[in-house]
């Protein structure tokens, strides 16, 4: 049994872009949760031809960045597999730095959960291990986290 929903999106209607959704009764994926920074990315690796859809949108129209780009897709082409998984993402918070490496960390984990023998390759390239930088605090008395107003002697 198969279903195919089309509708238009809101604010891709005035571009004409239509998101065209197959489900089957079972679908199997791989998931993956991504973190960097406040961004969150839920990724979704279904087999197919390598197509990245991220909120719906094709991830090169996203992040014209080309370094955005190479980001996601690291690995993708560390782990050999570009054309074999199409990689519906969701992600949500941060900016676009943190949520290409949202979206990395999440493919990353869910290649994993597809063959665990990629985790060697991809914990060698430090794809597997969640950037815990985030941005530091505004403390009482100082202009940012640890500027302090300029002294005046007198």
């Amino acid at each position: 049994m198969r279903v195919i929903l089309t509708w238009l999106r809101p604010g891709l209607a005035q571009r004409g872009l239509r998101i065209r959704v197959v489900q089957t009764e079972k679908q199997t994926y791989f998931y993956g949760t991504g973190r960097r920074k406040t961004a969150i990315a839920r990724v979704r690796l279904v087999p197919g031809t390598g197509e990245i859809i991220i909120n719906g949108i094709p991830y090169d129209e996203l992040f014209p960045r080309l370094e955005y780009r190479r980001a996601i897709v690291q690995p993708l082409l560390v782990t050999e597999s570009l054309g074999k998984y199409n990689t519906v993402v969701k992600v949500e918070g941060g900016g676009i730095s943190g949520q290409s490496g949202a979206i990395s960390h999440g493919i990353a984990r869910a290649l994993v959960r597809a063959d665990e023998s990629l985790k060697p390759i991809l914990r060698q390239n430090g794809l597997l291990t969640r950037d815990s930088r985030v941005k530091e605090r505004k403390k009482p008395g100082l202009k940012r986290a640890r500027k302090a107003p300029q002294y005046t002697k007198r």
